[in-house]
């Protein structure tokens, strides 16, 4: 019989495509992931995995037998949540996937929000692509999804979560920090540090610029980085000026290192959802999260935003 932690490893090697990966995931050794997929190998006389260098691929077995061990784990974890609450005590793993660089500052201040009623509960936030989120969310590989995109697919679920206000920031030596006001058109003279074009922030910043017919082509991008605080620093140390959430920009607006600007006419912000899979079986826990999560937008939008700005100020 195959036990359960040699069945997590092989699902979080699937996932990962890397046994590298899996083992820093799992924080266990390469040698252990291998060993235990190979224990699983042997005990059905099947090959789980077709290996190509340093990643790996499911193989036709392989790719058989993950929805019917990604069932059997999700069983054992009922169990162990039914468990619980006949104890009276509701615990057990919180799974969010997360997009937004907005959401990496709020969730946690909502976590402990419930952790404070469900101390037994115990999250985790894995950050990845807006693709990442949707792809597993209809996988069902996650219970909940975080992401300024709200998904389209009679699969999901999402509701509102917070309002994301974009800032345009600037260097503080910069020409435009003293006044704080600039014209759309300005931008085109500017060097831009922007994020990837499918980025929610990105997304949001082109389809504001479209109403004064500037399109993507006409900005002088002088870098392109994919995390927003790595450009928050870059705004601080003089290499162009950006937009990020207020959130990413709240810490360096407080030291002065940041100026923020505003654009004429443009008021930049985006929906945050939290979106889940109809299908995926709520533990306890989960569920009681998610009717949580929905009774909070109010409150995200008004007490935990200012309290997150007063302590970027106080820090």
């Amino acid at each position: 019989m195959i036990e359960l932690s040699t069945m997590r490893v092989f699902v979080v090697a699937a996932e990962e495509k890397n046994f590298s990966q899996a083992a820093r995931r799992l924080n266990m050794s390469q040698s252990a992931v291998s060993q235990n997929i190979q224990t699983m190998e042997q005990a059905y006389n099947v090959e789980l995995f077709q290996r190509h260098g340093r990643s790996v691929t499911l193989s036709e077995m392989g790719e058989a037998l993950l929805p019917m061990v990604r069932d059997v784990l999700r069983s054992a974890r009922l169990m162990e949540e039914s468990i619980q609450d006949i104890k009276k005590e509701i615990g057990g793993d919180l799974l969010i996937g997360c997009s937004t660089s907005a959401g990496k500052y709020l969730m946690p201040a909502l976590l402990s929000m419930f952790q404070s009623s469900y101390p037994a509960v115990h999250p985790r936030v894995k950050i990845m692509g807006r693709e990442g989120v949707y792809d597993r969310l209809l996988n069902q590989v996650i219970p909940f999804g975080v992401s300024s995109k709200h998904f389209d697919h009679r699969d999901l679920e999402c509701i509102p979560l917070f309002e994301d206000r974009i800032f345009l920031i600037v260097p503080s030596t910069h020409p435009w920090a003293a006044y704080g006001k600039a014209m759309p058109d300005d931008l085109l003279d500017q060097k831009l540090i922007m994020r990837e074009e499918i980025s929610g922030t990105c997304e949001t910043v082109m389809e504001g610029l479209k109403s004064y017919s500037i399109t993507p082509d006409m900005l002088n991008v002088t870098m392109e980085l994919g995390n927003a605080e790595a450009i928050e620093m870059a705004v601080e140390r003089g290499v162009g000026i950006a937009f990020v959430s207020e959130m990413v920009a709240a810490r360096g607006l407080a030291f002065g290192r940041v100026k923020k600007v505003d654009l004429q006419g443009m008021d930049l912000h985006r929906t945050v959802h939290m979106a889940r899979n109809v299908h995926f079986p709520f533990t306890r826990a989960q569920s009681l999260f998610w009717d949580f999560a929905k009774s909070q937008y109010a409150r995200l939008n008004t007490e935990i935003w200012d309290s997150l700005v007063n302590f970027a100020e106080i820090s």
